[in-house]
């Protein structure tokens, strides 16, 4: 059971919760970064920070479902753009908004950083997911 957190004591998120709870027995999985590379490690959509973000989105979701889980199981996410520009970050988040990370909603930090791992990177994505029991697998 996962519970979304909106605390009425500050300014409301426009499309994230302040927090999420998960009651304990819940399984959850700790994703490492989602990166905007294709099957062939290669960098999708250079100098383009949309079209990496929706590769990242892509990737993010191949990553939830190998361990049985989905967007709309995600709690908490990082999200890190190579730029000090709000309007590209916007572009970036409208991107996350769209992909629906935020229908839980999910709690989110939105970063401007100065470089990322690969060369061309321009956005990361890690996140932290409930894995729901399908009964499958236990």
């Amino acid at each position: 059971m996962i519970r979304r957190v909106t605390s009425p004591a500050l300014f409301p998120p426009p499309t994230y919760s302040h927090a999420s709870v998960v009651e304990a027995g819940t399984r959850l999985a700790f994703l490492a970064g989602a990166v905007p590379l294709d099957e062939k490690g290669e960098v999708v959509g250079p100098g383009d920070p949309v079209r990496q973000a929706e590769q990242v989105i892509a990737n993010l979701t191949e990553q939830l479902h190998a361990v049985g889980s989905g967007l709309e199981h995600v709690l908490q996410t990082e999200v890190y753009v190579v730029s000090g520009e709000p309007a590209v970050l916007s572009s970036v988040w409208e991107v996350v908004e769209a992909s629906g990370l935020s229908r839980g909603p999910h709690s989110s930090t939105l970063l401007g950083v100065a470089c990322l791992g690969y060369t061309g990177q321009l956005v990361e994505i890690t996140a932290t997911a409930a894995v729901p029991d399908t009964g499958a697998d236990r």
